[in-house]
């Protein structure tokens, strides 16, 4: 049977491509299992991750003729929610490069992620109340806290599917790349992300996702730690040699 996941890594990152073409990368049961496979090297060593689809299209939801079986059991025991909170969750952070459909289940995936980027092809949405079910794996409550209860209503009540330029302005995208760019333009963010110092980027996603009254004290717990960081102190001292120098 062909892999579900093709995968690329690095010292720094890790890229993993969707790879079921022929039901549009489809979200299966094996392909849960191999993913919840990469969230546990991750674990054990972080790293940025990327992920992506293959054939134009990221993902275009649950495998239906898998969803279809599902009972009452498979509901409760969470298999994909329960995946893409472990992907919230990884230490550093994950970037979805998303092209064609991302509907259903690839919507929740990719509302997972930290960042989302796209092409001009992009349709996103959770069409889930037209197949008598509801979007289960994170969509009603993260789709509001990334654009707002109105449009959230909108996506998950009526069904509305937004195109690239609707989830630009909505930012539940970043910015929109030519297909033949869009892996490029992942790398370069996660550039960006490498540059920075991976304790503090990992510490900062933690506090982050804090809950509020969480808040100050976590911050200054974190902080703390930082502090005594060799990393700080170096990155540091070469900011004020540089500015010595210049």
């Amino acid at each position: 049977m062909p892999a579900a996941l093709h995968v690329t890594e690095t010292e720094d990152r890790l890229v993993v491509e969707l790879h079921r073409p022929e039901v549009r990368n489809a979200i299966d049961r094996r392909m849960v299992d191999d993913l919840h496979g990469v969230c546990g090297d991750l674990e054990e060593r972080p790293r940025t991750l990327i992920i992506t689809g293959s054939g134009g299209i990221f993902a275009s939801g649950a495998d239906i003729a898998e969803l279809r079986e599902r009972r009452r059991d498979d509901a409760l025991a969470g298999i994909n929610s329960t995946l893409f909170a472990r992907i919230a969750a990884l230490p550093m952070p994950v970037i979805a490069a998303l092209d064609g459909y991302a509907l259903g289940g690839g919507a929740e995936l990719a509302f997972a992620a930290d960042f989302r980027i796209a092409t001009p092809r992009l349709r996103i949405g959770n069409p889930e109340t037209g197949l008598g079910i509801l979007p289960a794996a994170g969509a009603t409550w993260r789709l509001k806290e990334l654009v707002g209860e109105p449009l959230a209503k909108e996506i998950l009540l009526a069904g509305r599917i937004l195109t690239a330029e609707e989830a630009l302005d909505a930012r539940l995208i970043t910015s929109i790349h030519e297909p033949d760019e869009l892996l490029r333009a992942a790398h370069d963010l996660a550039d960006r992300i490498a540059r920075q110092d991976p304790l503090a980027v990992r510490i900062t996603k933690s506090v982050f996702h804090a809950p509020r009254e969480a808040h100050p004290m976590i911050d200054q717990l974190a902080q703390a730690i930082l502090f005594e960081s060799d990393a700080k102190f170096d990155r540091m001292q070469q900011f004020l040699d540089r500015k010595k120098g210049s």
